[in-house]
């Protein structure tokens, strides 16, 4: 199949609606779709960023290319600079990024506590939802593993969600359970390089950051990481204390929802052994996929 013939495919699986959305929201067309794949698939192969080639559905293929290029409404020099710094922040920080066999003993430990939580329903605006819960004994793990389970998560989870890549995300943090040592953990260099992450690196459009569960301690540490925050991030970030959680889910369908969030979708319990299967199935595509990164 050709480069021409892969991007048609991917046009073609839009609904009318879909393309209506993209058009109106993120730059896109069937006029420049094709032409802006090229172009940083070119990119991408002249400037030697390792980016997956050899296989179909992986980095230089025409979806995961466009998940960048919708992430930034089709700028193509903003698409360059989250492609760069997507690729530059998994060689710096390895303790997030690296020896990530989902069946290392330490690593099934942290995925049985489901700790990043993408539910497995979109919301009624076609947005995928994640539940990020700080729950690891801070006395046997580092928030750097906790961190780096969740990016295992992020990684299988947003790969090949359409939705996703055209409506956004909805970022939810359960602090319900963090104590005075999680936050100890929380040094402000982690807490930058994980919003650069969001903010920079990662094909995410976040539509909605909530936390829940806030206590006072967590609140002036979520105070602090504002600071860090985009103008437009800060204005769509919501902190609900302990007895207001409950209306970070008020428009929220319940059908999505675990049944402790207030929903009819299973338990947590359940949707942590669904991504724990499902991490464990994507195995070999996450050891391989360490060995694309550039050289700096």
């Amino acid at each position: 199949m050709t480069d021409s013939q892969s991007c048609n495919s991917v046009a073609h699986n839009l609904t009318i609606e879909q393309k209506e959305y993209a058009a109106k929201v993120l730059n896109e067309s069937d006029e420049n779709r094709e032409n802006a794949v090229a172009e940083i698939r070119h990119w991408i192969q002249e400037n030697d960023l390792r980016a997956r080639t050899e296989n179909v559905n992986l980095y230089t293929d025409d979806f995961s290319i466009l998940r960048f290029l919708r992430a930034c409404k089709f700028n193509i020099e903003n698409t360059k600079t989250k492609l760069r710094n997507y690729q530059k922040q998994r060689v710096k920080l390895p303790e997030w990024y690296a020896n990530r066999d989902p069946l290392h003993p330490k690593l099934q430990e942290l995925l049985d506590m489901g700790i990043c939580l993408p539910l497995r329903k979109l919301d009624d605006q076609g947005r995928m939802v994640i539940i990020a819960r700080l729950v690891h004994n801070p006395d046997i793990f580092t928030l750097s593993d906790a961190l780096k389970v969740s990016s295992m998560v992020l990684d299988v989870a947003i790969r090949d969600s359409v939705e996703a890549s055209l409506y956004g995300f909805v970022i939810i943090i359960d602090l319900g359970q963090a104590t005075l040592h999680h936050f100890v953990q929380a040094q402000p260099r982690i807490l930058m390089n994980m919003i650069h992450a969001w903010q920079g690196c990662y094909p995410l459009r976040i539509k909605l950051l909530n936390y829940i569960n806030v206590s006072v301690i967590a609140k002036t540490v979520m105070m602090f990481t504002r600071y860090f925050l985009s103008d437009k991030l800060n204005q769509r970030l919501h902190i609900y204390a302990r007895k207001t959680t409950h209306d970070c889910f008020l428009n929220m369908p319940a059908n999505i929802l675990p049944v402790e969030y207030g929903g009819t979708d299973g338990t947590t319990q359940e949707l942590t052994e669904y991504w724990k299967k499902v991490i464990e199935e994507n195995r070999d595509w996450l050891i391989d996929d360490e060995k694309y990164k550039p050289v700096l």
